[in-house]
């Protein structure tokens, strides 16, 4: 829960490297709150209000956190569009956002590995 709410922290920041973790672990909470709110959205009745608000909230943090993990892997974060590519372009992306980050400094900053080590 923490790893969610780190990136929440850094709403709309672009800039720096994320970690695979960092990254997966957002995504995981995310879906979980997307699941949740969809079903006490139909509960209520009020299907697409909570869900869509909850998504145009949080459309920058994950934009944001996708963005620092392409940069991880030495990606520009205009990789993210390679998404939109039919049928190949989803898992494309994918394997670079699954794939190691660099270990070694880059033109987007330190590997944040070992600045949360140290």
């Amino acid at each position: 829960m923490n790893w969610y709410l780190e990136v929440l922290k850094k709403y709309a920041v672009f800039s720096g490297r994320a970690r695979r973790k960092e990254y997966w672990m957002f995504v995981l909470f995310h879906a979980i709150a997307i699941v949740v709110l969809a079903v006490v959205d139909f509960a209520v009745g009020t299907f697409p209000l909570i869900y869509g608000l909850y998504g145009l909230a949080t459309f920058l943090p994950a934009l944001g956190v996708t963005i620092r993990r392409l940069h991880d892997t030495d990606r520009s974060g205009w990789f993210i569009f390679i998404g939109a590519i039919p049928l190949v372009g989803f898992i494309i992306l994918l394997v670079f956002l699954a794939g190691e980050g660099k270990p070694e400094e880059n033109k987007h900053g330190v590997n944040p590995k070992f600045v949360a080590a140290a």
